[in-house]
């Protein structure tokens, strides 16, 4: 991975849908050079998917919020990992040290239907604790960090 590869990605993380004449000129390389470059990165994987970012304000998500939650056993960790995949609000998952197991961030229309999604996550069995926290202001959000290009 070099400087150019970094620059072509770069393109693609503020647009995935940039034609690859675009990137070329921008990277000041061919456009049958740019197009292996890109073919070369999806194939060892840098490159997993292309992808589309949606406003959820505008599909009527007007509430984030970020929940902390201790499990009491390791045992339930498979059943708790099963239920957030099958969560459509639940929009990341991390798994963590320190006091709590799970990060969650939570995408909902209300606080009503996030009461209902705290009390089915409360209600899983291994579920000791939660913690809530809502979002006032998203100041940043990025899909993908790339690596500074040397100068």
């Amino acid at each position: 991975m070099d400087d150019i590869d970094l620059a072509i990605l770069s393109c693609l993380n503020e647009n995935a849908r940039m034609k690859a004449s675009d990137i070329s000129k921008r990277v000041n390389l061919s456009v049958s050079a740019v197009i292996e470059r890109i073919k070369k990165m999806e194939n060892n994987k840098t490159i997993e998917k292309y992808t589309v970012t949606l406003n959820q304000k505008k599909l009527g998500n007007e509430l984030i919020a970020l929940m902390e939650v201790t499990l009491e056993h390791p045992k339930y960790y498979d059943d708790f990992v099963q239920m957030v995949k099958n969560n459509v609000n639940i929009q990341s998952c991390f798994y963590l040290t320190g006091e709590f197991d799970f990060m969650l961030k939570i995408y909902t229309d209300s606080s009503d239907s996030l009461e209902k999604i705290h009390r089915n996550i409360k209600s899983l069995q291994g579920v000791q604790s939660t913690k809530t926290h809502f979002v006032l202001k998203t100041i940043k959000t990025d899909s993908s960090i790339i690596p500074d290009i040397e100068s």
